[in-house]
């Protein structure tokens, strides 16, 4: 791997030489961006269509006359966000996530890397493992699921592809981001292990993969902001965790006060500079920031520039913005990503010779599903709709659209069609980044946000399913959004329902290809499925204070003994997996698991195998178990393959409040390995350590 923590260090000597030759205005110049917000939003006044937020690469430092390049950055992270229809969009982390496709992550990261490169960039900022507390949370779409060890799996995986293209990957936002209303003002609070086993190990998986760059958060934790933390960024980050890189602030409204950012831990103020340039250099002669202090973030920037630099000989090449090879990426990943999450009486797939006239309903039939408009917004060269994947899958099919504002016309549409498809959920203006103008100086949001009062279709939707469904035996919902949406209301109306996130400039054509079976739908549910919303955990989205527990998602359910309405990691086939031949040990520094894996169903298809750990012999209170490990397979009918899954022993460990450390409890722990979180799809057995 290029660009690896050891590679970087190799140039700390450098650093440290060309350090000693700079003013001090030189060295605060390396902490400071250069992209006004003024300045940002006159751009987008003279010519909104194509001077978008991050139309071009964010410059912070560099010192021209010493050899040092400036930082350039571009967002993220569902593809690049500069230029105006040139990127690919590939589908949002959270369809990612629900591939359990680690290698095809990595692939997706070396796509984009290179499309860093392509804009003239150097830093990626998209690599988000922030984990939702709850579902509503409105950038849910922007990481890869409710579960700490998946996220770090797939966050580390981003940071491998990204890196190896010689761009530096920026993991974010560091830490406790989960509200996004409330994100400028809320006080983050949790009791130690929460902290330590919960919301950092996935941060801390991302730097041991090599990360370069860390971005804090705006929120506030245990009292202090995050991007002032001396504990989170100073202590943690680069002491604990020993992170070579650098931090950058969130944009903006990430740095509020000059001393207490340098002194906590903050490297480069991004995009702007508001409290670092000058001011930083009048606190470090005014003795309230010591200069060693700038000294060692200057150091940080300058190594890494130059580790990645050095590695770096190639001119950008604008030939691989959205170029066949990454536009057949995305749809790879749409294709493994949806998840079918229902199929009474084999409603699916669509069969072409008797599915002569579909009806396509639902305002978001006709939309472009890319998801949020905010930070992370690629525009792409085109986007395929639902409807228009349809048509592609079905030229020989007569195809309407209707919006599904008028009932009674929807009803007599669907009772002479051979099938109906209703899509349903949310756009731009129900979840995603949201800046509000009280808490961001006049920058105004007029979207997105936190999911308000349900976490459930509209009502208006959840009308047109019960009131149409039942008019055509043959009718199945797809379902866009960025997290988990409530089924028990309407699920009974349809056959079949598919999760289809939202899935990048590809993402029609993959739902057309699964909905007629060229495609066999091999998702798995990054998140869990209540049967009601208050067995997940409260959230006030305008919260200045916001407790996070220990337990959430499907640890919760299952700790407190909740049939979930679908399980964590569930995902439904045309075809059908037989699980055999489970086996487990604990072998040096290791748990070993293994089974055999025998498609039992008459087409190809792809399933993933999970391992589980529980902690039912714990002297501490824990989850009952875990996911540890997860493998994807690919079989042809009747074929059957042994898969095997290995989880260093290390992550089986809790925080121990009383000595203050990480430590693996001895004892016999239960072990599982299948297809969901739930007992019904794993196979058990013990080890002991």
């Amino acid at each position: 791997m290029k660009c690896t923590k050891e590679h970087r260090l190799e140039f700390t000597d450098r650093a440290a030489e060309l350090l000693k030759g700079m003013t001090l205005e030189e060295k605060v110049s390396l902490m400071s961006g250069k992209m006004s917000l003024r300045q940002e939003m006159a751009d987008r006044e003279v010519d909104p269509e194509n001077k978008h937020y991050n139309y071009i690469p964010y410059p912070a430092g560099g010192i021209e006359r010493l050899g040092i390049p400036p930082m350039l950055f571009c967002d993220g992270p569902r593809g690049v966000v500069c230029g105006t229809g040139k990127a690919t969009c590939f589908p949002v982390p959270m369809l990612r996530g629900a591939s359990f496709d680690v290698e095809l992550e990595e692939r997706i990261g070396h796509a984009i890397g290179r499309e860093v490169r392509a804009f003239g960039g150097n830093f990626f900022g998209g690599v988000c493992v922030n984990l939702p507390y709850n579902p509503g949370w409105g950038r849910s779409q922007e990481t890869y699921g409710e579960e700490s060890f998946h996220l770090g799996q797939m966050g580390s995986a981003l940071v491998r592809g990204v890196q190896e293209e010689d761009v530096i990957a920026c993991v974010k936002h560091f830490a406790f981001n989960q509200m996004e209303n409330a994100r400028f003002k809320v006080d983050v609070t949790c009791n130690k292990r929460t902290e330590r086993e919960v919301y950092l190990p996935h941060f801390k998986e991302c730097i041991e993969a090599g990360a370069a760059s860390v971005m804090s958060s705006y929120n506030l934790y245990q009292g202090v902001r995050c991007g002032h933390h001396h504990y989170l960024l100073n202590e943690v980050l680069k002491g604990e965790w020993d992170f070579d890189g650098f931090v950058v602030s969130d944009f903006y409204w990430g740095v509020k006060d000059t001393v207490e950012a340098a002194n906590g831990g903050q490297d480069i103020e991004m995009a702007h500079t508001l409290y670092f340039g000058d001011k930083l250099v009048q606190a470090v002669r005014d003795g309230l920031v010591p200069e060693e202090k700038v000294d060692k973030s200057a150091l940080r920037i300058i190594r890494t520039l130059l580790a990645f630099t050095a590695q770096h000989k190639a001119a950008a090449d604008p030939s691989v913005l959205a170029c066949g090879e990454h536009v057949s990426l995305a749809l790879e990943s749409a294709r493994k990503g949806i998840t079918l999450l229902q199929n009474e009486g084999q409603v699916l797939p669509f069969d072409r010779e008797r599915v002569k006239k579909l009806l396509v309903l639902g305002t978001l039939g006709d939309k472009e599903p890319i998801g949020d408009h905010g930070s992370s917004w690629v525009r792409p060269p085109y986007v395929i709709s639902p409807l228009q994947g349809l048509e592609m899958a079905a030229p020989g099919t007569e195809v309407t659209f209707h919006p599904g504002d008028d009932l009674e016309t929807a009803r007599k549409l669907a009772a002479a069609a051979d099938a109906v498809v209703f899509v349903v959920g949310y756009d731009h203006n129900d979840e995603g980044e949201f800046v509000s103008e009280d808490e961001a100086e006049g920058f105004t949001g007029a979207m997105g946000g936190d999911r308000k009062g349900s976490l459930g279709l509209h009502p208006k939707d959840v009308e047109l399913i019960k009131a149409v469904g039942p008019a055509n035996g043959n009718a199945a919902v797809v379902l866009i959004g960025g997290n988990m949406i409530m089924m028990t209301e309407w699920k009974d109306a349809v056959g079949a329902v598919l999760m289809a996130y939202y899935p990048g400039m590809e993402g029609g054509r993959a739902l057309g290809e699964i909905l007629f079976g060229d495609v066999n739908p091999s998702g798995k549910l990054p998140f869990v499925l209540p049967h009601e919303e208050g067995d997940l955990p409260a959230v006030d989205w305008d919260a200045t204070g916001q407790w996070y527990d220990y337990y959430h998602g499907y640890a919760k359910l299952e700790k407190e003994g909740k049939e979930p309405l679908l399980p964590y990691g569930f995902g439904g086939s045309y075809t059908t997996f037989e699980i055999s031949d489970p086996a487990f040990k604990a072998e040096k520094d290791q748990v070993l698991a293994s089974c055999k894996v025998r498609n039992t169903g008459g087409r190809a298809g792809e399933e993933v195998v999970q391992l589980y750990v529980g902690f039912g012999n714990s002297a501490v209170d824990r989850p009952v178990k875990l996911l540890r490990g997860f493998r994807r397979v690919s079989l042809a009918p009747g074929e059957e393959r042994e898969v095997a899954i290995a989880c260093p022993i290390g992550k089986l460990a809790y925080f121990n409040e009383r000595t203050g450390a990480m430590e693996v409890e001895r004892m016999e722990y239960q072990v599982y390995i299948g297809t969901s979180a739930h007992d019904r799809d794993l196979a058990a057995g013990t080890i002991t350590i």
